[in-house]
Order: C-alpha cells, then structure tokens, then sequence
C-alpha cells in the first residue's frame, strides 16, 4: 500500500510539474518580457493584456469567502462533535459530506437566480464582489466543517479523557486543550480551503459580475481570472492566448505557493514539528 500510495503521489507531482512547465513556455513570451501583463486595462482588440484588476478580484473574493466561512465553520464543528447530540451531530456529519458534494455550478446557478436578485434589491447591481464571496463561502463551509471535525475528534482522542479527569469542564476543555491541540491541522486546512476559492470557475463566473476592475465595495462587479479563462479560451489566438495561458501559470503558481505555506505551517505550529525545529 506505501509503495501504490508513493508511486500515485510521484505519478501526480510529475503531471502537475509537466502543467508548470507547459504554461511557463506557452506563456514566456509575455509572462517575463512585457510589463502590460501587471497593468488594470484588459482589452485584446486593443492589445491591452491586464491581469492586475482580475488577480485582485480573484484574491479578494477569495480571501473575503474565507472570513465568511471559517468563524461559523469551526463553531459548526465544535457544535456538531461536542454539544450535539450523538445522533443529531452523525446527521449533521452526513448533511456536511452531502453538501461538499454538490457540484459548483448548483452553487452557482442557485447564486444566480436567488442570491444576485436579492442582493440586487439591497445593492444593485446584485452580482458583486459579495455575491462571489458568499458563493465561494457556502462551498467551502462543507469541507472545512468536515476537516474541522476530524481535527477537533484527534484531538478530542488525545486529551478529553485526561481534561475531564481532572475535572475541567467541557466549554473549557474545548477552549483552552482542544482548540488548541487541533490547530496544526486546522491552519493548513483553511489555507487549503482558499487555494480552493481561488481555482473556482463556473460559481463565481455566474455571480460575481464579469466587469474587468478593481473592487472598491462589497458591490462592485469583479472577474477572476479562473472566470477570464473561462469566457475567452474558446476564441482566443495569438498573444490573447498566449495571455490567458500567464493567467493559467499565475493561480496554479500562487495556488502551489499557499499549498507549500500549508505544509509549512501544518510542520511549525504541530509540537513534533516544533520540537524537530
């Protein structure tokens, strides 16, 4: 099983390395020789190639869905493995895994027709900055509410028992022992939960506007550049191409970089990570 599992995990670094590499040629002629690729403008008739305004979009409604999500996501969990009832939090659990499945572009669609209406009504135009992030954020909730669970019940194995024995109470223990003790793992998984964000397509695209330019508000319209991609592929040529393969290279590069800082940090903040330090 160690050696399938190895041979599975080279097997897929290579084709991502392969990816890296085929993005970087297809992409080097404008990636690291013209200065208009880091500017706002993006209008290929005029040769204006811009990924500035869509990379911030990109962050930004990333970052954004991330606070959404990850305060009542980690309550979610705690909720669900301490103070739940037994039965109640193993259907909670089961709820979450069904959500976590749900294709994106539900999400997305169930945006478009409820959410961007009623956000139209408070803030037009509707699809916004905001109506991304919330999107993004009830995607990622499911899976970070799961990876929470299962970092809070390895550390609910370790030291509940002894806590209780010494008579500390539940709402303390939790506090104080295991949040605490659950933290290597729960770090790293909301990073990961944002490389998540990040690589969305079809949600945001639906929702978020599809207006190249930098948010000033909640309401502001944005594209990403996964959306970009999206929209413009199919009849892009030459140096608009040759574009969007830099906006390709740029998110599975930045993607890579917080997945390292994910290892990195799930290694600094673990005590065996501390202590080998």
């Amino acid at each position: 099983m160690y050696r399938a599992l190895a041979l599975s995990a080279g097997v897929v670094a290579t084709i991502l390395a392969l990816i890296l590499v085929y993005l970087t040629a297809a992409s080097a002629s404008l990636l690291f020789a013209d200065a208009g690729l880091w500017q706002l403008r993006w209008l290929p008739s005029a040769g204006a190639y811009g990924l500035l305004a869509m990379l911030v979009g990109s962050v930004a409604v990333s970052a954004l869905a991330l606070l959404i999500a990850v305060p009542p996501g980690i309550v979610l969990a705690v909720w669900g493995r301490f103070f739940a009832p037994r039965a109640v939090g193993a259907f909670y659990r089961g709820m979450m895994g069904l959500l976590a499945s749900v294709p994106s572009v539900v999400y997305g669609f169930w945006g478009l027709v409820a959410l961007v209406p009623w956000l139209n009504r408070w803030a037009p135009p509707g699809a916004s900055l905001l109506a991304g992030a919330l999107i993004l954020a009830l995607m990622i909730l499911p899976i970070l509410v799961l990876q929470a669970d299962l970092a809070l019940e390895e550390a609910r194995r370790r030291h509940l028992a002894a806590a209780m024995a010494l008579g500390a109470s539940v709402s303390g223990t939790v506090r104080r022992i295991l949040l605490p003790a659950a933290a290597p793992q729960l770090l790293p998984a909301v990073l990961l939960q944002l490389g998540r964000a990040l690589g969305e397509t079809m949600a945001v695209l639906m929702v978020a506007g599809n207006v190249v330019q930098l948010p000033d508000s909640l309401t502001t319209p944005i594209r990403t550049l996964t959306a970009n991609i999206a929209l413009e592929m199919a009849y892009a040529t030459g140096a608009h191409q040759t574009a969007l393969f830099a906006s390709g290279w740029l998110l599975l590069v930045l993607v890579t970089a917080l997945m390292l800082a994910a290892r990195h940090l799930a290694h600094h903040v673990s005590p065996e990570g501390r202590d080998a330090t």
